[in-house]
């Protein structure tokens, strides 16, 4: 049987006003480092409001894989009974991530640091992505690795004792600082991460929150996180954890409410993380009617209720130092500019390329296919809009390159086109929003 027929298209098209209230499946990059630090932990964790989407899904079965007792329970709860310090054990078949490409890198940095043997393999789509990246800090430290040409997938990294370091990464990526951080757990002395840019802070305030001594400071134009060993390896502590909506996910039902006209909903539990809420900033710039309520504190982040209505949005310049804090929202960034007024400018997008797929030209590619005006460069993209009174022609089949982000944003273009825009494969939604058609479905979207 072909690889085409095994693919699950799916299309949308035009919908009325979009309304109601949706609750967001668990963020995504919270929900990988709850498992995997109370795996870690002595004691027992509850960790509710889990993402169980299949790249979770994989990160619990490679901490199983390694000693960790992970089960759900009836009432929705994960219960995970921990390892203690330098628990894990190495596992006896490779760990397979599927195509969880934050998993695999941070469990990477978790079996460096672990004292234990381990080999990762992927789907295609993994296999195809740059592990170089945390692989070449980890060798800084002391790792023994072993990838790929290219520094792919299947990647073997073995038992060697890692040092205290300092280490400046070549790229300013929230993975690679995490992978050296839990490689870090391991070791007897401070490792520190030095960042030319600040990225999302997710696994140092989760850390905190498990026990570990993290400090944060600024200092000669570096942003410096270090993991503080005064007495051996780390001890956490379990604690049971309420994972936040995740607002990745929450991007694609905002940009369909804010450019279907008439729209009105509420997404409930979204976190407000200020590295993780460009998306926001930036579409309220270009005029959406984007309001928080309900304002709280879950598992260290700040989480609220947004209200998202129907508005005329007009073309903006983003600039390059906001893309770290959205990198995963510019394809939905692109749909809403496509039903702007005018044009929108997005700098800084080279990471884009290395993603699930190679972002950047699938947007380009999909955008075109369905009448839109877009150009793109190594690092930038842009995408001229329709205006207030959406005319895409749409009508277009988009090649996704197994990458869910791409999904959504073009089902989500179909929303707003005079004709059907499809998709040429729905199944690797599954990996972060499981509840995607469901929940769309709720708020009155036509998608089949």
């Amino acid at each position: 049987m072909s690889a085409v027929s095994n693919k699950h298209p799916a299309s949308a098209r035009r919908a009325a006003a979009l309304t109601g209230h949706g609750r967001l499946p668990g963020d995504k990059s919270i929900s990988h480092r709850a498992l995997i630090l109370a795996s870690l932990a002595t004691g027992t964790s509850h960790i509710r409001g889990l993402l169980e989407g299949d790249d979770v899904l994989a990160t619990a079965q490679a901490m199983r894989a390694m000693g960790a007792e992970i089960e759900k329970h009836e009432n929705g709860i994960w219960q995970v009974n921990g390892v203690g310090p330098m628990g894990l054990k190495s596992p006896t078949a490779p760990l397979d991530f599927g195509n969880a490409g934050t998993g695999v890198r941070l469990v990477m940095g978790l079996v460096a640091g672990a004292g234990i043997e381990a080999e990762f393999i992927g789907d295609a789509s993994l296999s195809s992505r740059p592990m170089g990246r945390v692989l070449d800090p980890l060798r800084q430290m002391g790792a023994q690795a072993e990838a790929a040409e290219g520094g792919r997938l299947p990647v073997r990294i073995k038992a060697a004792p890692l040092l205290p370091a300092s280490i400046t990464p070549d790229v300013a990526s929230a993975q690679v600082k995490s992978a050296i951080l839990l490689a870090g757990l391991g070791i007897a002395g401070d490792i520190s991460v030095c960042e030319k840019t600040a990225t999302r802070g997710h696994s140092e305030t989760m850390l905190a929150l498990f026990g570990a001594d993290i400090s944060v400071t600024d200092e000669d134009g570096f942003h410096i996180v270090t993991l503080h060993n005064r007495q051996g390896p780390s001890r956490l502590t379990a604690r049971d954890l309420d994972v936040p909506g995740d607002p990745s996910s929450a991007a694609f039902p905002m940009i369909a409410a804010l450019t279907v006209p008439g729209s009105d909903v509420v997404l409930e539990n979204i976190m407000l993380n200020r590295q993780r809420d460009g998306l926001i900033r930036v579409l309220r710039e270009m005029g959406g009617d984007i309001s928080m309520t309900h304002k709280r504190q879950s598992s260290g982040e700040t989480v609220a209720d947004l209200r998202v209505r129907y508005s005329a949005l007009h073309g903006l310049d983003v600039a390059a130092d906001i893309a770290p804090d959205m990198i995963d929202e510019f394809p939905a960034l692109a749909i809403a500019a496509a039903s702007a007024q005018g044009t929108t400018h997005m700098a800084g997008l080279a990471e884009l390329r290395v993603k699930e797929s190679d972002r950047l030209a699938a947007m380009e590619a999909g955008l075109k296919a369905n009448g839109v005006t877009v150009e793109a460069g190594e690092d930038w993209l842009r995408v001229t809009g329709s205006g207030p009174n959406p005319s895409i022609a749409g009508g277009g089949m988009v090649e996704t390159h197994h990458d869910h982000r791409i999904a959504m944003a073009f089902l989500c273009l179909g929303l707003v086109a005079e004709q059907p825009v499809s998709v040429d494969d729905r199944a690797m939604i599954a990996t972060s929003f499981p509840e995607f058609f469901s929940l769309m479905a709720t708020l009155g979207a036509q998608i089949d």
